[in-house]
């Protein structure tokens, strides 16, 4: 009879999975795949505009009323604010849609105009001309309602999609729907028809919330684009988490999108290089968003945060600060004057010190 040795069981299965675990490091070695061809690309979300807390906040929070102390002039989803995102450097720019009340597209991002401007009621409810008689920066205060900095400035800057789609010009843009119409789909892709651009070649992009309506309308009408939803991106991102370090890549994932958390990117397999390829292979995107759990938003909000991600990434970040993340990334796009230099510094070192 064998006789029984404490301890020898547990070191056993302990060898085993080290060894499960080296031999699944060594599958996933990024180092053992070749750098991906291409460039980081930045998504600008909503363009150029004024950050704000994120602390609690919910669907009806108006966010117009907590923003940081101004360091720029540019609201988000304007003509402007396109523009400078453009020459800062972004590869793609987050815009949101809003049908209007006689049938064409406008770009704002709330339900309703009363938090931002001095109008009330759905924007769905008004016609473009009636949006365009707004002050889009009538709401704005970073001081609880002390001093309101862009009262007065919005005068007309409710832009159209025709209008966006000139300023963006060869720029690809990246639409998000609000709603849960799908008609809402048939009526972009008509509008950017009309306007003469081919989505698709442009490179342009379409999300929302869920997969329903808009969505699912635009990938039926579009088979070839960039569509996603948030549902869709995150059955890709889990379900990626739970299979990638077998090597297996999920249906999911199949022509999707992939979303990296700043603070997680250790926990997808294959990062970066061996992912990337791996994506490729099935023609998904890959996003690397801000930290999660953080309180910046979706995306990326401090010039030093570029820094944690590995060189050879070429997928996209989304980025809420393309106003001091775009030149930090590339210095050659820096197009801020020295007194916007000095004001950026001040705003940056008082988020981070509200961090600690």
């Amino acid at each position: 009879m064998k006789s029984y040795i404490p301890g020898t069981w547990p070191k056993r299965v302990a060898a085993l999975l080290a060894l499960t675990v080296l031999a699944l490091v060594l599958i996933n070695a990024w180092w053992l795949a070749d750098n991906p061809r291409g460039y980081v690309k930045l998504v600008a979300h909503r363009g150029v505009h004024q950050l704000y807390d994120h602390t609690g906040i919910d669907n009806d929070t108006c966010t117009a009323s907590r923003i940081e102390a101004p360091y720029h002039p540019h609201l988000e989803n304007t003509l402007g604010s396109i523009a400078m995102a453009k020459r800062l450097g972004a590869q793609l720019i987050e815009v949101d849609i809003a049908p209007t009340r006689d049938g064409r597209i406008a770009l704002f991002h709330d339900w309703t105009l009363d938090c931002r401007t001095n109008g009330t009621g759905e924007v769905r409810g008004k016609t473009l001309a009636e949006l365009k008689a707004l002050d889009a920066g009538h709401g704005y205060t970073a001081d609880g309602g002390k001093t309101f900095p862009f009262r007065g400035k919005g005068l007309g800057q409710i832009p159209s999609l025709e209008e966006a789609l000139v300023v963006a010009g060869e720029t690809p843009l990246l639409f998000n729907f609000k709603s849960k119409d799908a008609a809402e789909a048939d009526l972009l892709l008509a509008a950017l028809k009309a306007a003469g651009r081919d989505p698709v070649k442009a490179g342009d992009g379409f999300y929302g919330g869920v997969e329903a309506g808009p969505v699912a309308r635009m990938r039926a009408l579009l088979p070839g684009a960039w569509v996603f939803s948030k549902e869709s991106a995150k059955a890709c991102t889990m379900g990626y988490l739970k299979s990638g370090w077998f090597t297996v890549t999920p249906d999911a994932c199949r022509g999707g999108t992939l979303m990296i958390p700043l603070n997680y990117q250790w926990a997808f397999a294959g990062w970066p290089n061996r992912l990337i390829e791996r994506m490729d292979k099935v023609g998904a995107r890959v996003i690397v968003t801000g930290p999660y759990g953080g309180k910046s938003g979706t995306g990326l909000d401090l010039p030093e945060q570029i820094g944690e991600i590995p060189a050879t990434f070429t997928g996209y970040v989304w980025v809420e600060d393309i106003w001091s993340i775009g030149p930090a990334l590339r210095p050659a796009y820096n197009k801020r004057t020295p007194q916007e230099e000095s004001d950026t510094a001040r705003a940056l070192e008082a988020r981070r010190a509200a961090r600690e």
